[in-house]
C-alpha cells in the first residue's frame, strides 16, 4: 500500500485528539445550554453534534473529486484546524444571541440560529472522521477504535477540566486540544502551511485559556455568559462551575430585608428582618443564603415557614436534610432546637460557597457541634447508613431546574421514585417523618397530585393497607401574580399512622399560620385528592386522569414530566404556572421529533439519493438496513443506560460520563479486535459476533436490574465501577458491528461507504430524540428492548449480505 494511503502514528494521535475534543465539546454544550436555556433545549446539543457530523460525512460523499484518498491526510489536518477555530468563533457568536424560545417567528428564528451556528464546527469534525473511516479501509478497525477511545477519555477529562476552570474557558481548552490534533495530522501529512497554522492556534489558545482561568478565579473572567434564560445577566458576586452545575451568588451583603418566599406565613410579624444573598444553580434552581450571627432568636422567621412543618411535631429530633442549598433547612433545625442535623449535599461547590466563600456571612455552620455536612449522593448514602432519623427533609430539591445538568436524557430524578421513598422511610425511626415540599397551584396542583400518588404507592409497596392514615399534605397559599405558584405544598409521610395528637397539632399549626389542610386522615380538600388516597381502583383512576400523575419508579423516573406524548400539543394541559415549562418540554420533544426527521431527510437522505449512481446502489438494501439498525440500536441502548445510570449513580453528569466512557472505550476495544479477522473469515466471524451481541443484550437486559438493586447502597466509587463492569461487555460487542459491516460492504464498492456512514449517522440523529420519546411514553426498559430489536434486524441483514459476498 502506498504510504500516502496509510495513517501513521502521528495521524492516529491526531485522530484520537479530534474525537476527544468533539465529544468533550458536545458534553460541554449540554452543560452550558443548561444555564443559558431550559434543560429540554440543552438536549439538542446531542442531536446538533450528530447532525453536524453527519452533514460533514455527506460532504465527503458528495464531493469525491475534492476529498480523494491522495489528499486524505491533508484534508484531515485542515478540517481539524477549521473545527478548532470554528468552535471559538461559533461559541462567541452563540453567547451574543438571546435565546427566547416561543412560537413566534422571532422565537423560532432565535432557536434555529443558535443551533445552526453551534452545528458548524461539527461539520468539520464529521468531514475528518468520515475521511479517516472511509479512505483507509485496511485500517478501519484500528481507526474506529481510536475514535471511540478518544471520545471515551473526553467524557472523563471534561469533569476535571470544569473543576479547573469555568464553562466558557473550557471551550477554549477544548479548541486547543483539537488544534493539537491538527498539528499532529499536519506532521503526518507533511503539510507545512497547516502545521504552522495549527501550532500558532494551539499556542494562542493555551496561553489565553490559562490567563483567563486565572482571571476567573478572581471573578474577572474575560469570557462569560451574557444571555441567560433569555435575559441579559450582570456579573455576579461569585460564580463557580463544575461538572454538576454553575453556582452563582448575587445580592447585597449588608441590606436588611423581610424574609421572602412562597412558604412563609402571612402571620409572620412585619418587623422581622434578615440579611440574605441569592444562590442559584444553572440560573434556575434558586435558594437563599441567610446571614447568621449565632443568635437563635434571629431565626424566629423560620418557624413561619411551611417547609418546617415536621419540626412542630417532633422535638429533640435527629434530622437529615437532603440538599443543603443556602443552609436554610439547617438553620431551621437550629431554630427549633433539634438535637442534631445532618446535611447531605451532592454539589461540593454549594458547600464551599456556604461554608468557605461566605462562611463569615452564614456563621460558619460547619463549626457547630450539632450540625454535620456530608458531600455525597443522598439516596445511596441513606441506603447504606446504619443510623435512623426522626425527620428526613426534602424541600424543593430540583425545583424547576429539574436536574438541569443536561438534557431530556438527563431529566430523570432518583429522589422521586417509589424505590427511593421506600429507602427513606426504612431509615426513619418508627414514628419518624419524611417531609417533602413542592410547588403548589391551588387550581391545578399537578405536582402535588403526583406527590400524593407517589406517597400512596410507596406505602402500599411496603405492605401498608391504609395509606391515608400515614400521610398529611398541607399548603401555604398567597395572593399570586402571573404564573408564579400559589404557594408551597408540604407532604408528611410516616411508616406508623399519625396519632390523634399529631393530627391535632397540625390542625393547630395550620390555624395559627393560616395554612390549608389538603389531605389528612380526617379530610381532603378536593375529590381528586380523595380518589388518590382512598380509591380501590388506583390504576384505573391514574389512567383516566388528564395528566400523567402515576407514581414514578426507577424504570420510569420522570417525576417532572406529567404530559403524555399523545397530549403534547394540548395547550389546556400546559397550564401549570411557572412549572408549565415542564409540560411544554414534552411539546418541544414532539416538535424535535418532527424537525429532526425532516432535517435528516432533507439534508442527508435527499442529497444521497440525488447524487448516487444507480449502479452503486444495486444490491445495497440490506447494507442500508444493517447500518440503520446498528445506528438506531446503539443510540437506543446507550441512551437507555444513561437514563438508568442517572438513577443508579444519583446525578446526570455521572450517568452521562460513566455510560459514555464505559460504552465508548469498550466499543473501541471491540472494534480493534475486528482488525485481526482475515478477509475469508469475515462473514462467519462477523455473524458469530453479531449473535454474541444479541446474547449479551439479552443477559444484560435481564440481569442488570438485579445488579443495580444489589449495589444501590454502595459508595459512589463502587457504583461507578459496577456500572463500568456491566456496561463493558455490552460495549465490546456493539463496537464490532460498524467495522465488520463496513469491511463487508467494501467488498462491493468503496464508493458506497460514505453513503453507509451517512445512513448510520442519520439514524443515530433520529434515535437520539426517539429514544427519549419512548422512555417518557413507556419506560427505560422499553427503549432498551427496542434497541435489541434493531440489532436483531441488523444481524439478519449481515447474514444476508455475507451470503451475497461469499
Amino acid at each position: 500500500m502506498d504510504n500516502c494511503l496509510k495513517v501513521g502514528g502521528r495521524g492516529y494521535a491526531g485522530f484520537f485528539l479530534i474525537t476527544l475534543a468533539t465529544l468533550m465539546y458536545e458534553i460541554l454544550l449540554t452543560r452550558i445550554f443548561s444555564v443559558t436555556m431550559w434543560y429540554h433545549f440543552a438536549f439538542m446539543a446531542i442531536s446538533v453534534t450528530m447532525f453536524g457530523m453527519t452533514v460533514g460525512a455527506i460532504l465527503v460523499y458528495l464531493r469525491p473529486n475534492r476529498y480523494t484518498a491522495e489528499r486524505a491526510k491533508t484534508d484531515m489536518a485542515s478540517n481539524t484546524v477549521y473545527f478548532a477555530i470554528g468552535v471559538i468563533f461559533t461559541f462567541l457568536i452563540q453567547l451574543c444571541i438571546p435565546f427566547v424560545p416561543s412560537s413566534t417567528f422571532m422565537g423560532v428564528f432565535s432557536a434555529a440560529l443558535t443551533f445552526t451556528v453551534i452545528a458548524v464546527p461539527f461539520v468539520f469534525s464529521g468531514v475528518c472522521v468520515c475521511i479517516a473511516l472511509t479512505k483507509f479501509p485496511r485500517q478501519v478497525s484500528r481507526l474506529y477504535a481510536t475514535d471511540l477511545a478518544g471520545a471515551a477519555l473526553g467524557c472523563l477529562l471534561l469533569i476535571y477540566l470544569l473543576d479547573f476552570t469555568d464553562g466558557p474557558t473550557a471551550v477554549v481548552f477544548v479548541s486547543a486540544i483539537a488544534s493539537m490534533g491538527a498539528l499532529l495530522f499536519a506532521m503526518d501529512a507533511d503539510s507545512r502551511i497547516v502545521r504552522r497554522l495549527a501550532l500558532a492556534t494551539t499556542v494562542v489558545l493555551v496561553l489565553f485559556g490559562l490567563g483567563n482561568t486565572w482571571l476567573v478565579q478572581q471573578q474577572k473572567g474575560m469570557i462569560r455568559l451574557m444571555w441567560v434564560k433569555g435575559k441579559l445577566e450582570e456579573r455576579p458576586l461569585y460564580e463557580k462551575w463544575n461538572s454538576f452545575s454553575r453556582v452563582k451568588v448575587d445580592g447585597n451583603l449588608y441590606a436588611q430585608q423581610q424574609p421572602f418566599g412562597w412558604g412563609f406565613s402571612s402571620k409572620m410579624p412585619d418587623d422581622l428582618r434578615v440579611r440574605r444573598l441569592h444562590l442559584d444553580i444553572d440560573a434556575a434552581a434558586a435558594t437563599v443564603v441567610t446571614a447568621f450571627d449565632g443568635d437563635i432568636e434571629h431565626l424566629e422567621h423560620l418557624k413561619f415557614d411551611i417547609t418546617n412543618l415536621a419540626h412542630h411535631l417532633r422535638d429533640e429530633a435527629e434530622v437529615l436534610v437532603v440538599g443543603i442549598g443556602g443552609g436554610r433547612d439547617l438553620l431551621s433545625a437550629l431554630a427549633f432546637e433539634q438535637k442534631h442535623v445532618l446535611g447531605i449535599e451532592l454539589n461540593k461547590a454549594i458547600i464551599e460557597a456556604v461554608n468557605d466563600i461566605y462562611g463569615d456571612f452564614t456563621g460558619h455552620l460547619d463549626g457547630y457541634p450539632n450540625i454535620e455536612f456530608v458531600n455525597d449522593e443522598a439516596r445511596s448514602y441513606i441506603a447504606r447508613s446504619k443510623n435512623t432519623y426522626d425527620i428526613l427533609q426534602i424541600s424543593l430539591i430540583d425545583t424547576w431546574a429539574a436536574t438541569a445538568a443536561g438534557a431530556f436524557v438527563l431529566a430523570e430524578n432518583s429522589l422521586y421514585t417509589v424505590e427511593a421513598w421506600t429507602t427513606f422511610l426504612e431509615r426513619l425511626k418508627p414514628n419518624g417523618i419524611l417531609t417533602v415540599s413542592r410547588w403548589y397551584f391551588k387550581d391545578r396542583p399537578g405536582e402535588t397530585y403526583r406527590t400524593a400518588s407517589l406517597a400512596r404507592a410507596t406505602l402500599e409497596a411496603m405492605g401498608i393497607e391504609n395509606p391515608r392514615d400515614h400521610m398529611m399534605i398541607v399548603a401555604m397559599t398567597k395572593p399570586k401574580l402571573g404564573d408564579v405558584p400559589d404557594g408551597i405544598g408540604t407532604l408528611l409521610l410516616s411508616r406508623q399512622p399519625f396519632s390523634d395528637a399529631d393530627i391535632d397539632k397540625v390542625e393547630q399549626v395550620a390555624k395559627d399560620l393560616d395554612l390549608e389542610l389538603v389531605v389528612t386522615p380526617r379530610e381532603t380538600s378536593d375529590e381528586t385528592f380523595a380518589e388518590l388516597v382512598d380509591t380501590d381502583d388506583f390504576d384505573g383512576f391514574l389512567a383516566g386522569f388528564p395528566l400523567n400523575i402515576s407514581p414514578p419508579t426507577d424504570n420510569s423516573p420522570f417525576f417532572f414530566n406529567m404530559l403524555r406524548l399523545r397530549d403534547a400539543f394540548n395547550k389546556d394541559l400546559w397550564r401549570q404556572g411557572m412549572m408549565g415549562f415542564n409540560m411544554k418540554a414534552i411539546a418541544t420533544l414532539a416538535r424535535l421529533l418532527l424537525v429532526v426527521f425532516v432535517l435528516t431527510f432533507l439534508c442527508i437522505i435527499v442529497p444521497l439519493i440525488l447524487t448516487t449512481k444507480k449502479e452503486h446502489l444495486k444490491g445495497s438494501l440490506f447494507h442500508f438496513l444493517f447500518f440503520a439498525g446498528i445506528g438506531l440500536g446503539f443510540m437506543f441502548v446507550e441512551i437507555s443506560q444513561m437514563q438508568r445510570l442517572i438513577v443508579f449513580l444519583g446525578h446526570p453528569v455521572y450517568g452521562l460520563s460513566v455510560a459514555l466512557f464505559a460504552v465508548l472505550l469498550s466499543s473501541g476495544i471491540g472494534s480493534f479486535t475486528t482488525g485481526s479477522i482475515s478477509g475469508d473469515l469475515l462473514t462467519t466471524a462477523g455473524r458469530n459476533r453479531m449473535l454474541g451481541l444479541l446474547a449479551i443484550l439479552i443477559l444484560f437486559g435481564l440481569l442488570t436490574p438485579y445488579a443495580i438493586r444489589m449495589f444501590d447502597g454502595a459508595v459512589t466509587l463502587v457504583r461507578i465501577l459496577v456500572a463500568i463492569a456491566i456496561l463493558s461487555p455490552l460495549g465490546l460487542f456493539m463496537g464490532m458491528a460498524f467495522p465488520i459491516g463496513l469491511r463487508l460492504a467494501a467488498r462491493g464498492t468503496h464508493d458506497l461507504t460514505p453513503w453507509l456512514w451517512g445512513i448510520n449517522g442519520a439514524t443515530s440523529v433520529c434515535a437520539s430524540v426517539l429514544a427519549v420519546a419512548i422512555a417518557l411514553n413507556s419506560s427505560i426498559s422499553t427503549t432498551f428492548w427496542v434497541g435489541f430489536c434493531c440489532y436483531v434486524v441488523a444481524t439478519a441483514c449481515f447474514s444476508i449480505n455475507g451470503r451475497r459476498h461469499a
